[in-house]
C-alpha cells in the first residue's frame, strides 16, 4: 500500500504542474484580452488612464467641418438651429458649424446659417420630443455658392453621396438654405439617396422638436480637392468613380460603358461639342463641326440644359466631350466610363486650374483625358490687348498669387473666346479616336 502511495504521488505531480500551466495560461490569455478589449479605461505604470474618446466633430478637414453622434439627439429649428445630444456624457460642450463644404471660402459662407450641435446630460420638460424618427438624421446646407453647376456637385452632391450613400435610403435630410427650384433639378439624386421627404431646417412655422438615434452635422470632404475624393480617407472607401456611377444610376443612364470603335460597322462615335453662351465661347463652332465630320464622328452641339435628367441622357450617349474649361465640363460624369474629355485651356497659363478642377477628377471617373493649350492666335484677347501687354508677355503676373482674382478672372475667364485652329486641333480629335479603339480595361 505504501508503495502504491508513493507510485500514486509520483504519477500525480506531473498532473498537478499540468494544471498549473493550463492555470497560467488562461491567466495570462484573459489579461491579454481584457487589456485589448476594454474602452473604459487601461493600466499603466500603475495608474488607471482614460482613453481618447472619438470626437464628436471633426475639423480638421480645409473644406468642411462634420459632426456624429448618437444618443438621445433632439433637433430644433426655427430660430435656434439647435442640435442636442444626451446620454454620452459630456455635458455642456458644443460646436457651431456651418454645414456647407466650402469652409475656406469665406464669400460661399457668408450665404450660410451656423448650426449649434450641443452636448447635454438630460432634457428639460419643455424639450419633448413632437416627432420620434426611426432613422438617422442628417442635417446641411445648400447656400453657398449653389446655383453655379460646377458648385453644385462640388460642394453639395459630391460631399453628399460621401456622407449618405451608406445608409442605403435609410435616413432623414434636414436642410438648411434650402431652395426649391434648386432641389426640384437635383431631385431625382435626392430621392436615390433617401426614402423620406425632406425636412426644411429653415421653416420658421416648424417648431417641432424631432428626435432621432443618431445625427450627423454637415458634409464628409476626404478629399481638400474640389470634384475628387480620396478613398483612404472615406471611411466607406468611396471613390469618384462609385460618384459616377451612382448620378447615371440616380438619371437612369442606359450607357455604362463607351462604344468601341468597330463594334458596329455603320455607328460613328458620337461627338459633343459645349458651346457657351457669354464667356469663352468657340468663335467658329461651324469650322469645327466640319472638321469633326471628316475625322468620323457624329457632331451634338449644345450649350447645357437647365433640365439635368434630359440632358444627362445627351450626354451619356456621347463618346467624346469637348468644351472650353468651364462649369459645362461638370457633365462628365454622366459620361459613359472610358469615354474621353477634351478639355480646351484658354490663353494664360491656366493649365493649373484646368487640371486642379478637370484633369485629376476625370481620372478618377476612369475616363480618357486630353488637354489642348491655345496659343496666342487662338485667342480674341488679341483684339482688345496689344502684344507687349502682359497678357501675352507675362501672364504669370496677373494670376491672383500675384495680382488679384477680380483682374485674373476678368481678363482670361470673362473677356475671352476661343477661335479654334481647327488645322492643330484635329489631332486631338484623331488621338480620341485611337482611344475608343483600344478602351482601358473595363
Amino acid at each position: 500500500m505504501a508503495k502504491a502511495f508513493r507510485n500514486l504521488n509520483r504519477r500525480a505531480k506531473p498532473q498537478k504542474y499540468g494544471v498549473a500551466l493550463v492555470a497560467v495560461f488562461i491567466l495570462v490569455a484573459l489579461t491579454y484580452v481584457t487589456r485589448t478589449r476594454t474602452t473604459s479605461m487601461r493600466f499603466s505604470l500603475g495608474e488607471f488612464v482614460t482613453p481618447e474618446k472619438k470626437p464628436i466633430c471633426d475639423t480638421s478637414n480645409r473644406k468642411s467641418d462634420i459632426c456624429e453622434a448618437d444618443g438621445d439627439v433632439r433637433i430644433m429649428g426655427k430660430d435656434t438651429r439647435m442640435v442636442f445630444v444626451a446620454g454620452g456624457g459630456g455635458g455642456g460642450e458644443s460646436w457651431t458649424i456651418k454645414p456647407y463644404a466650402r469652409k475656406w471660402d469665406a464669400g460661399s459662407g457668408a450665404r450660410v446659417r451656423e448650426v449649434t450641435l450641443k452636448l447635454v446630460d438630460g432634457y428639460a420638460q419643455d424639450r419633448r420630443c413632437s416627432v420620434n424618427h426611426t432613422v438617422p438624421a442628417m442635417v446641411f446646407a445648400i447656400g453657398g455658392w449653389t446655383g453655379n453647376y460646377f458648385h453644385d456637385f462640388v460642394d453639395v452632391l459630391v460631399p453628399l453621396f460621401e456622407t449618405a450613400y451608406h445608409f442605403g435610403g435609410e435616413v432623414q435630410f434636414l436642410i438648411a438654405n434650402l431652395n426649391r427650384p434648386w432641389m426640384d433639378k437635383y431631385q431625382l439624386f435626392f430621392k436615390k439617396l433617401s426614402r423620406y421627404e425632406i425636412i426644411e431646417y429653415d421653416d420658421d412655422d416648424d417648431d417641432a422638436i424631432r428626435c432621432f438615434k443618431h445625427v450627423t452635422l454637415g458634409l464628409r470632404c476626404t478629399s481638400a480637392e474640389d470634384f475628387q475624393m480620396e478613398p483612404s480617407k472615406s471611411p466607406h472607401g468611396y471613390t469618384m468613380f462609385d460618384f459616377a456611377k451612382f448620378a447615371r444610376g440616380a438619371f437612369s443612364l442606359e450607357r455604362d460603358y463607351a462604344s468601341r470603335m468597330g463594334e458596329e460597322a455603320d455607328k460613328k462615335p458620337r461627338l459633343m461639342v459645349i458651346t457657351r453662351a457669354t464667356t469663352r465661347r468657340f468663335m467658329n463652332v461651324e469650322e469645327i463641326v466640319r472638321m469633326a465630320e471628316e475625322v468620323g464622328y457624329e457632331v451634338v452641339v449644345t450649350e447645357g440644359d437647365p433640365d439635368v435628367s434630359k440632358f444627362s441622357r445627351i450626354v451619356n450617349s456621347c463618346d467624346v466631350l469637348m468644351g472650353v474649361h468651364g462649369s459645362a465640363l461638370t457633365n462628365m460624369v454622366f459620361l459613359p466610363t472610358n469615354a474621353v474629355v477634351i478639355q480646351v485651356v484658354p490663353w494664360g497659363n491656366l493649365d493649373w486650374i484646368a487640371g486642379h478642377y478637370f484633369r485629376d477628377p476625370s481620372d478618377q471617373m476612369k475616363l480618357n483625358y486630353l488637354e489642348y493649350s491655345i496659343s496666342e492666335e487662338e485667342t480674341t484677347l488679341t483684339e482688345l490687348y496689344p502684344r507687349e501687354h502682359a497678357v501675352f508677355k507675362d501672364p504669370m503676373s496677373l494670376h491672383p498669387q500675384n495680382a488679384d482674382w477680380e483682374t485674373f478672372s476678368r481678363i482670361f475667364l470673362k473677356e475671352q473666346n476661343v477661335k479654334l485652329d481647327v488645322t492643330r486641333f484635329r489631332a486631338y480629335l484623331e488621338r480620341a479616336l485611337r482611344i475608343l479603339r483600344h478602351r482601358r480595361g473595363e
